[in-house]
């Protein structure tokens, strides 16, 4: 058995797994402080100047508190707001690219249209010359037949 200061070690068992101890402390001399106070510290006399000082202090605590939440509230209002108006922005410019693409298009057909009746147009023209030229040989060798 060993003695370090406050604390005797006795060795149990040595084998061949392991070693065994027992570890006695020794008591505490009676003459120690212990270190934690058997009854709790006196409070000192708080002055009803102190409570009020302590409460206008909680007070305006409790106000900056609330200052800082509204202006958050504020903050994250104005950034919806800001968000929503570029998503109105953004919706009525797509709208108005979409209604000035089928305005285009629309102008397109109506010109390719246009073009397609002036070709057909131009077609029949020529076709009613043709048979104007036709009629006029018929007639004329009908007319020279018969002499």
């Amino acid at each position: 058995m060993e003695t370090i200061g406050d604390i005797q070690v006795k060795e149990l068992d040595k084998r061949a797994s392991g070693q065994a101890f027992e570890v006695i402390l020794a008591a505490p001399a009676p003459d120690a402080k212990s270190e934690f106070p058997l009854s709790p510290p006196k409070k000192k006399d708080v002055s009803l100047e102190e409570i009020q000082r302590k409460l206008e202090a909680a007070e305006e605590r409790r106000k900056n508190h609330e200052a800082e939440v509204l202006k958050h509230l504020a903050e994250k209002r104005e950034h919806e707001k800001e968000v929503l108006q570029k998503a109105m922005e953004e919706n009525n410019n797509f709208s108005k690219m979409a209604e000035e693409k089928l305005n285009q298009k629309m102008e397109a057909n109506k010109e390719n249209r246009t073009a397609l009746l002036a070709a057909k147009n131009e077609k029949f023209k020529e076709k009613d010359k043709k048979l104007e030229v036709v009629r006029k040989n018929k007639e004329t060798q009908e007319g020279t037949s018969e002499d």
